[in-house]
């Protein structure tokens, strides 16, 4: 019998902060309340708020570039029938190595990323809180900002195809904060790199929500000081590309 405060007890997380260095467009479908076509998102208290799955879908994305990058293979995602339908039938040479056997499941290997984010048949070890600004949301005014649909074939407006974006205000360093909590990991027998690898990866997260080549979006991470990035984790790390050019 698993007893809740044996698990939460075991859970371990790190708070850390976004500053939005320019205007923060994170659209929410659907939502009333405003004369914006596409209005920013807000919890049920009216805090402006960046989704955890928008967070956590990029922090996916940089873990992937960074694993690449150290000669880990790695599955394709978000193709998840793929990557059920090769675990049962033809497993690529590359993964059949001993860090991606998990325990608790025969005749099937997980990449590094898959232990840590979860794929058709492992669950996610990571889950992430919505990131909410600090700032009081009455004191921050509606700023909407206008935008017009483009005729890709002829390169001009189109016509009746005006439309407005609620983003924050500009250049009000508004500060969103949230944590990252890491379950148990899968195989306890082998360094636990996934803070790591998680830490490293939110420093690459430069933007997020729409509009990030008009300038919206832009921000910096405030991230805590941690102590995972000890020698044994770094040899299992770089243990991937040694494996590669051997």
């Amino acid at each position: 019998m698993i007893q809740l405060a044996d698990l939460t007890s075991r859970i371990e997380s790190f708070s850390l902060t976004a500053v939005v260095d320019t205007a923060l467009c994170v659209g929410a479908g659907g939502s009333s309340g405003s004369l914006a076509d596409k209005p920013i998102v807000r919890n049920a208290e009216g805090n402006l708020i960046i989704p955890a799955s928008q967070v956590k879908g990029r922090l996916r994305h940089e873990c992937e570039k960074l694993a690449r990058g150290l000669g880990w293979p790695i599955c394709e995602t978000p193709v998840a029938g793929q990557m059920r339908l090769w675990r049962q039938y033809a497993v690529p040479p590359e993964f059949v190595r001993p860090e991606y056997e998990v325990p608790g499941y025969p005749n099937s290997y997980h990449c590094l990323i898959s232990q840590i984010f979860g794929d058709p048949i492992l669950p996610s070890r990571i889950i992430l809180d919505d990131w909410v600004c600090t700032e009081d949301s009455e004191s921050l005014p509606e700023v909407m900002r206008p935008g017009v649909s483009i005729n890709r074939r002829r390169g001009t407006a189109e016509e009746k195809k005006l439309y407005f974006l609620e983003t924050s205000p500009v250049n009000a360093q508004l500060r969103f904060q949230g944590k990252c909590y890491f379950l148990p990991s899968l195989t306890p027998d082998r360094p636990d790199y996934a803070k790591a690898l998680i830490w490293a990866a939110f420093q690459h997260i430069h933007a997020l929500g729409g509009s990030k080549s008009a300038g919206l979006g832009w921000l910096h991470w405030e991230l805590p000081d941690i102590d995972e990035v000890r020698a044994e984790v770094w040899d299992f790390l770089v243990r991937g590309m040694s494996n590669v050019s051997n």
